[in-house]
């Protein structure tokens, strides 16, 4: 019981370090690629463009691995880890494109601050639902159910590093710049 209360009272905790933590991240990967002058490396992981889906990619690889070192602590406490982890990811990949279409649709192209301001935005919900999910989980939960969510989340990584070599011809795989 005490381990369950302490859990519970670091998890906003570890929520403030998950949103700090990706939008680090996340802006050292926007810029990693032309830092390395066009790395082989860190291509798969980080932004090669402006396109909104490199920008999704960016809060992808963070989230995922600040989800893989939270694990370790919230494993036992948590049975539906990863299907928490999945949700709040799915969430805040589809806010990006959400948010940037809507706003680039009523008004125009966006400005460089309110594009950031949509990453931040997007890496703040995703946490905010995690916090939600954890704070309400009751510790019961089939093993398969996290099996299938560690699953997509692998896969999602899978499709993140792929699109990057082999981009469709879809909006949103395209620069502005």
């Amino acid at each position: 019981m005490m381990k369950r209360i302490e859990a519970r009272k670091n998890l906003f905790w570890w929520s403030v370090g998950g949103v700090l933590t990706v939008a680090i991240l996340g802006t050292i990967l926007h810029f990693l690629y032309d830092w390395t002058e066009g790395s082989a490396v860190v291509k798969p992981f980080s932004a090669i463009d402006e396109s909104t889906f490199q920008h999704m990619k960016i809060l992808y690889f963070p989230m995922t691995i600040f989800g893989l070192v939270q694990w370790f602590f919230f494993r036992k406490e948590y049975k539906c880890y990863f299907v928490i982890k999945l949700i709040g990811i799915l969430v805040g990949l589809t806010l990006i494109p959400v948010l940037f279409y809507t706003y680039n649709g009523a008004f125009g192209k966006s400005p460089d601050w309110l594009n950031i301001t949509i990453f931040m935005v997007a890496d703040l919900c995703a946490f905010a639902v995690e916090y939600i999910l954890f704070k309400k989980a009751d510790g019961d939960c089939k093993p398969v159910w996290n099996i299938l969510a560690l699953v997509g989340i692998i896969a999602t990584g899978v499709m993140f590093v792929l699109l990057t070599y082999l981009p469709p011809n879809l909006p949103i795989f395209i620069s502005p710049v």
